[in-house]
């Protein structure tokens, strides 16, 4: 009974995470005024931990006037020698209930890390529970030997068994005195020794092994159990898993029987099939992930679901990297989360927003702006909107910031900033609100997404290695038809056997990317999808080969077989999108509407000459301001906007371009070079009336957008207000400007005659900090040991700032 009440309790949390606009009327209004939980989060990094109270009410308050609407608590390493408390501590405990307190009084979201860094893990894991990995020793014997040494075992580490070449061989006194020299292989039941990253003070030790339950429950009865004890009056809105980064975590220590049991065979003598390339290495590999990608999801995310809901909470999880968890690890999740802004490649964010689709979750979120135009503080506002649009295109419908350092002033090494340390942060709760509001609209409806694009995850598996098995790595440098699909003028969500095998196939395509190994039952269910009208188009080749070493090979599929994806598309099915390269759209359709977010990805103005399948009447709707736009001939630089087709929308009249503009001359104090801040331009007019009139910067100076093989992004535009301005008409607000179009529409506080002008113009934290020496770690590395290294401190240099080009006024 319990249970059941626990579950319907969840089942609430996750319906009221969004609320769906029911017509066009209630779509307005929510867009114009979108509910609070659609807001941003931020990654909030406890370095130490060493944070007071007054330090909490003093972050939380800002983070609430910049338009932040929750946090999630990562505590991580020390930044200072003194003033650090243990994490679990009573001190922690206390900190976190008043957070929690704080919190709830200020109508924010809160979630928790059940742990310290990344992954879970901690003192409280001995070896035994460590997480594993598969050692493989090869000791060569020379001819006629009399002696050879065995592999040394450490603690925590078991032999499994010898071979020579692909036989197994009961000891190593079978191949002394031989006539000829041998290499035996050792394999090896091992620990991968990996410790927990980026641990905050007593947070240190072992990763967990994933594979074993015991070694999660270790952790929850120590670690979580702990933890909510300071949620005993209301539990944070989720628990948080961060990505499975456990590398080389390919065994545990009762992977024989577990295996065994799965697959109806024993493993130990094909483990040369591991590895060397032997005849059934493909189909022994994939047996062997499969049961790794089981293991994780039957002892790790099932579990610590279960153990969230039981404590009246939601988990949140990156469900990607290593273990080797596959697309339908993530349907044991409440809130799938990535990373990564590719959108025209594979990445955990499409991952975790095609799961969302496909298992009918509310929200996808992603860790947004990791490694964002390094160093930190360098970051600007149109970045952030640069990468956030490339996350929405993805499917993404939360935006988890990484992040915000505490003490203030501080930086994570491998992040931007997006804390009131930088001057820009006055133009905050615009950005935010911008966020929020295509956050929000993104959930109204369904995905419209034609193309499901299946996941090869049995080819993949079959060419793991030992120390290699993730399989969102291997689709990284795979997936190229994704462009394909994308200029074909289709949005897609990605599909695997076991999605399939659960749920069947709802999009109108199916594309097989060169897939060879393909279950059994998955290409049953294809085939009926195609028999009912689903049209079904493989990239240069038909699956053919079954899994693993007993299973069934599939049916011969009746597909489009070809080599030119994009053209097989279009010749199929009326694309979705039509427009110039560049241009990026994501698609929603509720009852009464089709939802279209475009976004210039681009660096430069592109025709806004766009067309779609959906017809009908249309309103454009402006996602920075929430009012309803005129058509435009163009797309400024990573400019983004909504188009709303439906039988009752207002068509809106055609563009009026400008007409006349005026030259302002603006006067400011000096910008010293190390000055970071707000500096103030005063300026007069006469308006005599005759239109609209528009405040404008100019547009901006293209930069060469050549990123290597730099982690993040940015965005590749200079700007021509260094890096955001808010301006000020006859003494009151009038709005914002940080991204392009650099105008901003001041009719509303204009007067006949005489107006004065105010332009309080912010720049980055860069120039201060580059008058200032670097820090030195020396004594911090001494006594913590080196649990970080400064993101490329060698790029921090002092920066243009203030208004770099002409103002004018424009009337319309």
């Amino acid at each position: 009974m319990l249970l059941r009440s626990m579950t319907r309790f969840i089942l609430l949390l996750l319906a009221a995470s969004t609320v769906h606009a029911q017509n066009l009327d209630a779509l307005r209004r929510g867009f114009r005024t979108p509910p609070e939980d659609a807001k941003i989060m931020m990654r909030w990094w406890w370095f130490g931990p060493s944070l007071t109270r007054a330090q909490v009410d003093r972050d939380l308050q800002k983070m609430k006037e910049g338009g932040i609407g929750g946090v999630e608590v990562q505590p991580v390493y020390p930044l200072s020698l003194e003033g650090n408390y243990a994490w679990l501590s009573d001190e922690f405990i206390d900190l976190l209930r008043y957070t929690r307190e704080r919190t709830a009084a200020l109508g924010m979201r809160m979630d928790l890390t059940l742990g310290s860094g990344w992954p879970y893990g901690g003192p409280h894991i001995p070896v035994s529970k460590a997480a594993g990995r598969l050692r493989i020793d090869r000791i060569n014997v020379p001819a006629g030997a009399s002696h050879v040494k065995a592999p040394a075992l450490s603690e925590g580490e078991s032999l499994i068994a010898y071979f020579v070449g692909s036989k197994q061989i009961p000891n190593l006194e079978a191949v002394l005195k031989s006539d000829r020299a041998v290499t035996v292989t050792a394999f090896i039941s091992s620990r991968s020794g990996m410790q927990v990253k980026r641990a905050s003070m007593g947070a240190e030790g072992f990763v967990l092994d994933h594979y074993d339950r015991s070694a999660l429950d270790a952790h929850l009865k120590t670690a979580g159990d702990r933890l909510m004890q300071a949620f005993d009056k209301k539990p944070p809105r989720a628990v948080f898993s961060d990505s499975l980064e456990v590398f080389a975590s390919d065994w545990t220590p009762n992977f024989l029987s577990e295996f065994k049991k799965r697959r109806g065979y024993d493993i130990t003598p094909h483990l040369p099939a591991l590895a060397d390339d032997l005849p059934d290495s493909g189909a022994v590999r994939n047996d062997w992930a499969k049961t790794l990608t089981e293991l994780c999801n039957e002892n790790y995310l099932a579990p610590l679901n279960e153990w969230a809901h039981k404590h009246g909470t939601l988990l949140r999880s990156q469900t990607y990297g290593v273990p080797p968890v596959s697309l339908a690890s993530q349907s044991l999740v409440d809130l799938p989360e990535g990373e990564k802004p590719h959108w025209r490649l594979f990445t955990p964010a499409r991952w975790a927003s095609s799961a969302a689709h496909l298992y009918g979750k509310p929200v996808a979120s992603t860790e947004t702006w990791t490694w964002l135009h390094s160093p930190a503080y360098r970051a600007t506002p149109l970045d952030m909107k640069a990468e956030a649009d490339l996350h929405f295109l993805e499917g993404i419908t939360q935006l988890v910031g990484h992040g915000w350092p505490s003490p203030a002033g501080t930086a994570f090494y491998a992040a931007a900033v997006f804390s009131d340390s930088n001057p820009w942060y006055t133009v905050m709760p615009d950005v935010a609100a911008y966020l929020q509001r295509v956050s929000w609209l993104l959930r109204q409806g369904k995905p419209a997404n034609d193309v499901a694009i299946y996941l090869p995850e049995a080819d993949e598996r079959a060419k793991f290695t030992p120390g290699n098995v993730s399989l969102d790595r291997a689709f990284e440098t795979r997936l190229h038809i994704i462009r394909d699909v994308l200029d074909a003028g289709f949005n897609f969500d990605f599909t695997d056997d076991e999605a399939i095998e659960q749920l069947g196939i709802t999009h109108p395509v199916l594309v097989l990317p060169n897939v060879e190994r393909m279950s059994a039952a998955a290409a049953q269910r294809i085939a009926g999808y195609k028999a009912k009208g689903g049209i079904v188009i493989a990239y240069k080749s038909l699956p053919s080969l079954a899994p693993g070493l007993n299973d069934k090979a599939p049916q011969k599929l009746d597909a489009i077989l070809t080599d030119d994806v994009k053209a097989a598309l279009t010749a199929a099915v009326k694309p979705d999108f039509t427009g110039v390269d560049g241009l990026g759209f994501i698609h929603r359709k509720t009852a009464d509407a089709d939802i279209y977010f475009v976004v210039n990805t681009t660096n430069r103005k592109l025709p806004a000459d766009f067309s779609f399948r959906a017809v009908g009447p249309r309103e454009i709707w402006d996602p920075v301001t929430g009012e309803t736009l005129q058509p435009t001939a163009e797309l400024a630089a990573y400019e983004s906007r909504v188009v709303v087709v439906s039988k009752n929308a207002v068509s809106q009249p055609k563009a009026v371009e400008s007409v006349r503009e005026i030259k302002l001359e603006v006067t400011s104090d000096l910008w010293p070079e190390f000055f970071s801040g707000v500096r103030k331009y005063v300026t007069s007019f006469n308006y005599t009336g005759g239109g609209r009139l528009f405040l404008s910067f100019g547009e901006g100076t293209p930069l060469d957008g050549a990123q290597g093989n730099r982690p993040g992004m940015r965005a590749w535009l200079d700007s021509p207000v260094r890096e955001a301005a808010v301006i000020f008409v006859n003494g009151r607000k009038s709005g914002s400007v940080w991204k392009p179009p650099y105008e901003l529409d001041i009719t509303h506080l204009i007067k006949a005659g005489q107006n004065t002008l105010r332009i309080e113009v912010a720049n980055t934290r860069m120039n201060e900090l580059a008058g200032q020496s670097l820090p030195n770690y020396k004594l911090l590395n001494l006594r913590f040991g080196e649990r970080f290294q400064p993101q490329d401190v060698n790029q921090i240099k002092p920066l243009p700032s203030g208004i770099t080009g002409p103002v004018k006024l424009v009337i319309r």
